[in-house]
C-alpha cells in the first residue's frame, strides 16, 4: 500500500507534470488568503474600530483570537490529516474559513466578531498545513519538490505585498466587511478544484489518535500563545501572565513524557535528534519574529512619523515584499541543487545587513535609503522560508506529513506572535521614555524602532549560525541515522 490514494491518479508524463503544477497552484492559493486575510485586516482595524465602536482591547482581539485558535489546532488538523486523508480535511478548512469568513462580514458588534474570528481559525488552522503536506506528496522527485516548495513558500512575499495595497483599495471603497467577502468566491472556487484535481493521501496505515497527546499539545500552544499577546497588556510579570507561561511550561513537560510512552504518539520525538530537523523549527521562530516584529514595527513608522496613509504605507513596503516573493522560488532552486546552507547562511545575513541599515531610523531619512534597506531585508526573509520547509517535510516520512507541516507551521505562528510582542512592547516602552525626555512623538517613536532592530539583528546573526551548523556533514549523519532508524 502506498501514502497515495487511488481516487484521483496523476499520470506519468507531461499530462502528470500539468496536474502537478495544478495541485501546487490551489494548495499555494489557500497560502496565500490565510495570508491576506492576516494584513488585509490589519489596513481595516481603525475603520473596523469606528463602525463597532470597538475598544482597544477589543480590536486587539479581533486580530489575536484567530491566531490563538490556529496555534493551537495546527497539529490536530495535521495528524488528522494523516490519519483521515489530506484532501477531505483540506475541504473541510476551505468551508470552515469560508463560512467564517461569510459570517464575519455579517458580525453586528466586536464581541460576535471575534467568537467568529474564532470559527474562521478552525478552518485556516487545516489550510496552511495540510497544504504543505499535499504539496509535499504530490511531488515525489526530491528537486521537483523543492521547487515546488519555494514557489509555495513564496506566497507569504505575495500575500504580504497584496493585503495592504487590496485592503486599502476596498476599505476606502467598499468598507471593512469587503475584506472578509472577498474569501467567500475564492474558498469557493479553490473547493470546486480541489474536489476535482487535487488527489487524496493519507498514511498508509492510519495511527491511533493519540488523545492525551493532542489535549496536552493545544493547552501548551494555546497558553503560550494567550500569555504572548496578554503579555505586553497586562505587562510581563503580571500574575496571569506568569501563570499562562507556567501553564504552557508544563504542559509541554507532560507531552513529552508522555509521547515519550506511547507507542504511536502525535509527534515522534526521536526526529528532533535530527539536527536539519530541529534546525529548520529554530530558523523558522528566529526568522519569523523578525517577520512579524519588522512589519508591525515598520507600519507604526510609516504611519505615525511619515504620515503614509494605509494604502500608502503598503505601496511603501513593497520593495521589501516583492524582493521577498522573487527570492524565495530563487532559494528553492539553490536548495535543490546545492543543499539548504547556501540560502540559510545567505538569508541571515541579508537579514542582519538590511535590519543594520534601519538603525540610524529618523523621522527625516530618506525614502530611498528605506527602501534600500528593506529590500535587502525583504531578500533574507524571502531565502529563508523553502530551504526550512523543505528540510522540514522532507526530514519526516510521507506518512507523517501533515505533522511535520503542522510543526513548521506552529514554529512560524509562534516566531510572529513573539515578534509582534516582543519588538511591540518594546517600542511602547521606548517611545514613552522619549516622550518623558521631552522629544516629539515622531523623534520617540522614530528612536524607539533601534531596540527592536538590534533584536533582529542578532535574530539574523543566529539564523545564519544556525543555517551552517544543520548543514554540516555531520548535521546530515544525524538526519541520516534518523531515517535509517525509521
Amino acid at each position: 500500500m502506498t501514502a497515495f490514494a487511488p481516487d484521483v491518479a496523476i499520470p506519468e508524463g507531461e499530462a502528470g507534470r500539468r496536474r502537478r503544477l495544478g495541485v501546487l497552484l490551489i494548495c499555494s492559493s489557500s497560502l496565500f488568503i490565510v495570508y491576506l486575510d492576516s494584513t488585509i485586516l490589519n489596513v481595516a482595524l481603525p475603520t473596523l474600530q469606528r463602525d463597532l465602536h470597538a475598544s482597544l482591547s477589543g480590536l486587539q482581539w479581533v486580530a489575536d483570537a484567530y491566531l490563538l485558535v490556529v496555534s493551537s489546532l495546527l497539529l490536530l488538523s495535521g495528524s488528522t490529516a494523516d490519519r483521515l486523508g489530506r484532501k477531505r480535511v483540506f475541504l473541510a478548512g476551505l468551508v470552515g474559513f469560508g463560512l467564517g469568513s461569510l459570517l464575519c462580514s455579517l458580525a453586528p458588534d466586536t464581541g460576535s466578531l471575534i467568537g467568529l474570528r474564532m470559527l474562521q481559525g478552525v478552518g485556516g488552522s487545516m489550510l496552511s498545513p495540510v497544504s504543505l503536506s499535499i504539496v509535499r506528496n504530490t511531488f515525489h522527485d526530491p528537486r521537483e519538490r523543492a521547487h515546488a516548495i519555494g514557489i509555495w513558500s513564496g506566497i507569504f512575499g505575495v500575500a504580504t505585498a497584496c493585503g495592504p495595497i487590496v485592503g486599502g483599495v476596498l476599505v476606502s471603497a467598499i468598507g471593512w466587511r469587503s475584506i472578509f467577502w472577498l474569501n467567500v468566491p475564492i474558498c469557493a472556487a479553490m473547493f470546486a478544484a480541489t474536489v476535482r484535481y487535487v488527489p487524496e493521501s493519507r498514511a498508509p496505515r492510519p495511527r491511533r489518535v493519540d488523545v492525551p497527546g493532542q489535549l496536552l499539545m493545544i493547552a501548551a500552544l494555546g497558553s503560550l500563545t494567550y500569555a504572548v499577546i496578554q503579555g505586553p497588556v497586562a505587562g510581563w510579570t503580571a500574575a496571569p501572565v506568569l501563570a499562562l507561561f507556567a501553564v504552557a511550561a508544563l504542559a509541554a513537560a507532560a507531552f513529552i513524557a508522555v509521547e515519550r510512552r506511547t507507542a504511536e504518539p502525535l509527534i515522534e520525538l526521536r526526529f528532533f535528534r535530527s539536527r536539519p530537523f530541529t534546525g529548520a523549527g529554530v530558523i523558522a521562530v528566529l526568522s519569523f519574529v523578525v517577520l512579524g516584529g519588522f512589519l508591525f514595527v515598520i507600519t507604526l513608522y510609516l504611519q505615525e512619523v511619515r504620515g503614509d496613509s494605509p494604502l500608502r504605507a503598503g505601496l511603501s513596503l513593497l520593495p521589501a515584499t516583492l524582493v521577498m516573493a522573487a527570492a524565495a522560488p530563487v532559494a528553492g532552486q539553490l536548495t535543490a541543487r546545492r543543499g539548504p546552507r547556501v540560502p540559510l547562511v545567505a538569508s541571515g545575513l541579508c537579514i542582519a545587513a538590511g535590519l543594520a541599515l534601519l538603525l540610524g531610523l529618523g523621522p527625516d531619512t530618506s525614502y530611498w535609503w528605506l527602501a534600500i534597506a528593506i529590500a535587502v531585508l525583504g531578500a533574507g526573509l524571502g531565502l529563508v522560508n523553502p530551504p526550512i520547509t523543505n528540510t522540514g517535510v522532507s526530514g519526516m516520512p510521507p506518512a507523517q506529513a501533515g505533522v511535520a507541516s503542522a510543526v513548521i507551521s506552529v514554529t512560524r505562528q509562534v516566531g510572529s506572535l513573539l515578534g509582534v510582542a516582543v519588538m511591540g512592547d518594546m517600542v511602547t516602552s521606548g517611545v514613552a521614555s522619549g516622550l518623558a525626555a521631552g522629544q516629539t512623538h515622531a523623534a520617540a517613536l522614530s528612536a524607539a524602532t533601534h531596540a527592536p532592530w538590534v533584536l533582529g539583528i542578532a535574530c539574523g546573526l543566529l539564523v545564519a549560525l544556525a543555517g551552517y551548523l544543520s548543514t554540516t556533514a555531520r548535521a546530515h549523519a544525524t538526519a541520516a541515522a534518523i531515517a535509517a532508524d525509521g
